[in-house]
């Protein structure tokens, strides 16, 4: 399970590797983006499987913008992250997954089309 501090740190790496102004925008939408993978109905899972609970946090941190700025590569870390905890890799090119990336923070791809690139493109690590 990923945490704010988690996606804090992410989110500072990410800063600190390539640049850009460090801070948390709306405190409200970065817990939000963080709590949506982990949502239930009653005691059924609405995210059920890994794939499911990365589209869903990488759709919330680009598209909510909770930082100042770093919000795309924040939300791509915190995908991995979970990706990793369930032992998958993605095998996307660097060129294809930064295409997925933009296209989901132009609201071109949604989570259903995040789902199906996520398993077109994920392995067992």
């Amino acid at each position: 399970m990923i945490s704010l501090e988690d996606v804090l740190l992410l989110h500072e790496l990410s800063i600190k590797d390539y640049g850009g102004a460090s801070g948390v925008r709306d405190i409200g939408l970065l817990e939000s983006a963080i709590a949506r993978p982990y949502q239930t109905f009653g005691v059924e899972e609405l995210y059920p499987d890994a794939i499911q609970k990365a589209a869903a946090i990488a759709e919330s941190l680009i598209i909510n913008h909770p930082f100042v700025d770093g919000n795309k590569r924040t939300g791509m870390l915190a995908m991995y992250a979970i990706l990793k905890e369930d032992n998958l890799k993605i095998t996307a090119s660097s060129d294809d997954l930064y295409k997925f990336i933009i296209s989901i923070s132009t609201g071109e791809k949604r989570f259903e089309d995040i789902v199906v690139w996520l398993h077109k493109n994920t392995i067992p690590a």
